[in-house]
């Protein structure tokens, strides 16, 4: 979760073995609907994307990323895949390991649908005011969570309120975990956001980085109540999306 404003900074690097078919089109997916426009296949290593942070990724301007943090969350998280589905929309979904571990087929369903899934951490905490010892023991009780309900090692990580710290990093980085920050978010953790005003919110956001990586919470029932509104403003303003995805270990 973050509440300050996020800037994208100018476009830099080559496309990394971008794949230029829809990602998520399939039979059912026309012209009326969002889509996803090409997949983006990142290599397995120490990079850090989101100029919240770091460096962009390597994307064209309007393009945009969806991801989702905080989740699986049974009383949201369905709503959330239906509206993906609805719009032929792939994302990826930044999973904390206690609630994934809480509730595994939900997790598996989110991969199985055709999202990426990474992790943020096994407890949602500022690790900045824990012992090294503590953060380092979150980090593999994630990996092994990640690792039990999806069957290979996790390609990338986003830090719990985007607080890196430097213990963390070295951990991730020795072992070739992309770190994954944000151009725009919506603050749709905010209490009592209305649909109306979270797709005002994403459209002021996006037109200051255009695109680039969006941060949602699909643990949050207003964000899973106006993704249809937030899908259907993206496609109205022109915006393509971008689906993330990582080798094969």
């Amino acid at each position: 979760m973050v509440s300050h404003r996020m800037h994208r900074s100018a476009l830099g690097g080559l496309l990394l073995g971008a794949s230029l078919a829809a990602g998520s089109a399939g039979a059912d997916c026309g012209p009326e609907v969002l889509g996803t426009s090409r997949s983006l296949m990142l290599p397995r290593e120490a990079a850090a994307y989101g100029t919240a942070q770091h460096q962009a990724l390597p994307l064209q301007p309007g393009e945009v990323v969806i991801t989702f943090d905080d989740g699986p969350r049974p009383e949201s998280t369905p709503q959330v895949l239906q509206a993906l589905k609805a719009q032929c929309v792939r994302a990826t979904f930044f999973m904390n390991g206690a609630p994934l571990v809480r509730h595994l087929d939900l997790a598996q369903r989110v991969s199985a649908e055709g999202h990426s899934v990474g992790m943020h951490g096994f407890h949602h905490s500022h690790f900045a005011t824990l012992p090294e010892a503590e953060q380092l023991a979150d980090l593999k009780a994630m990996q092994r969570a990640h690792q039990q309900a999806f069957g290979v090692p996790a390609a990338a990580y986003r830090f719990p309120f985007l607080e890196e710290t430097a213990t963390l990093r070295t951990a991730l980085k020795a072992q070739g975990i992309t770190v994954l920050s944000v151009d725009a978010g919506v603050d749709d953790w905010l209490p009592a956001q209305t649909p109306q005003m979270l797709a005002d919110r994403l459209v002021a956001r996006l037109a200051e980085s255009r695109g680039g990586i969006l941060l949602l919470h699909d643990a949050q029932d207003q964000t899973a109540a106006a993704l249809p509104l937030l899908l259907k403003t993206l496609k109205h303003r022109g915006y393509r999306i971008v689906h993330l995805a990582w080798e094969a270990p």
